[in-house]
């Protein structure tokens, strides 16, 4: 009895805290549209897609928004053969043509953009969910920002704004441009919240990258066909 008590209370508990924090989610008065949502982990501190299949085979499918095709690692990949099937769920299929690239054991594919083609996709790290969003973006709260060829954002650096892609196959902090590599330190502020002097990383690179330590403060969405990236700051991150 005391067993089934406990139990009960718990229950009660989640049920209320969940219904607390739906007050607070960007989209809470919205429809269901037409959506599928995918698990993942962050393993490594990179988002690791567990329900997703390639050819019907399961495998290390790592999420890269900032990519335009997708890749597969050679040893993973079917020899000969151009066009995959992406398999989101029994009823949902994409076709894919990824490229062939060696990994080097980190994953057997990065699933970049091509899946996605012209719809949104949510990224609730809170949850571990990916949404496909077949109806497009749901901005609420959002904070939004219109890019060009990869999905970017401002970003303030030490004062200074600058432009910076979206990067989920980068499980840093950010990558900032500069001819020298290295580790170092600066001021860092993402839409409404300010993460002070923090550790990031210096490479010789053209943009600015932000990875999953600081994406993951946020709700992401990217719209692939109306080209924009909505933050919402996580209450409960």
């Amino acid at each position: 009895m005391l067993s089934k008590l406990t139990t009960r209370a718990t229950v009660a508990a989640v049920a209320l805290v969940t219904l607390s924090c739906a007050r607070w989610l960007p989209w809470r008065d919205e429809p269901v549209g037409n959506e599928i949502n995918l698990a993942f982990t962050l393993e490594r501190n990179l988002i690791e897609l567990q329900t997703v299949r390639i050819d019907s085979r399961p495998g290390r499918f790592i999420l890269g928004t900032a990519a335009q095709r997708t890749v597969v690692d050679p040893r993973f990949a079917h020899a000969r053969r151009r066009a995959s099937a992406l398999q989101m769920s029994e009823r949902e299929t994409v076709r894919i043509e990824p490229l062939a690239v060696d990994l080097g054991g980190v994953a057997d594919a990065i699933i970049g953009a091509e899946p996605w083609r012209n719809r949104a996709i949510t990224i609730d790290y809170r949850s571990g969910l990916l949404t496909y969003q077949k109806e497009g973006i749901k901005s609420g709260y959002m904070t939004l920002y219109r890019y060009d060829a990869e999905p970017m954002i401002n970003v303030i650096v030490d004062g200074r704004e600058i432009a910076a892609v979206v990067d989920t196959a980068n499980p840093d902090t950010i990558v900032l441009p500069r001819t020298m590599h290295g580790r170092g330190t600066a001021n860092v502020r993402i839409a409404d919240t300010d993460f002070g002097t923090i550790d990031v990383h210096y490479a010789n690179i053209a943009r600015a990258r932000v990875g999953n330590r600081l994406l993951s403060r946020f709700m992401v969405t990217i719209d692939y066909g109306q080209r924009v990236v909505g933050l919402w700051h996580d209450p409960r991150a």
